[in-house]
C-alpha cells in the first residue's frame, strides 16, 4: 500500500502544526517552504484537514493554522481514510482482469490493507511527536 502524496503531506502538515510553540500558528507559506510544494497544493490539504476538524484555519492579522483537536485525539488511520480518495490496492475492473471470478489475490490484498489500516489505527498524532526534540530543529521551528 502506498499513500498518495496528498495524504503524505497532510500527515507532515499535522506534525509540523503540532510542533509549533504553544500560542503560535503556522502559515501556509511556511509549509510550502518546508516541503517545497505549491501554495495551491498546500491550500487544498489545509482546507480538507480543516473540513475534517483536524486543523483550524484562522484568517486575518495573527491568523494561521493550528490544531483543531488535541494530538491524542487525532488518529492516524482516520486521517489516512479522510485524505485518500480510495483505499483500493488494485483495480480488477480497469482493465478487466479475466482471473477476477476465481481470483484469491484480491482477498489477500484486502486482508493486507485491513492489517495496514489496523496498525495505523493504533497510533495518534501524539505518538508521532514523541521525539519532538529531534523534529523541531529539522523543521527550523
Amino acid at each position: 500500500m502506498q499513500l498518495t502524496r496528498h495524504t503524505d503531506y497532510a500527515l507532515r502538515t499535522l506534525i509540523q502544526v503540532a510542533l509549533m510553540p504553544e500560542g503560535e500558528r503556522l502559515s501556509v507559506a511556511a509549509i510550502t517552504e518546508t516541503y517545497d510544494l505549491s501554495r495551491s497544493h498546500v491550500m487544498k490539504i489545509v482546507q480538507k484537514l480543516g473540513q475534517q476538524g483536524y486543523l483550524r484555519n484562522i484568517r486575518g492579522k495573527g491568523g494561521g493554522i493550528e490544531l483543531g483537536r488535541k494530538p491524542e485525539e487525532i488518529n492516524i488511520g482516520e486521517v489516512v481514510r479522510a485524505m485518500e480518495s480510495t483505499l483500493q490496492v488494485i483495480d480488477c475492473d480497469s482493465p478487466y482482469c479475466r482471473l477476477q471470478p476465481a481470483c484469491k489475490l484480491k482477498h489477500v490484498l484486502a486482508d493486507a490493507l485491513h492489517a495496514f489500516m489496523a496498525v495505523l489505527d493504533g497510533y495518534t498524532l501524539k505518538d508521532l511527536l514523541e521525539n519532538r526534540d529531534e523534529l523541531i530543529p529539522l523543521l527550523a521551528l
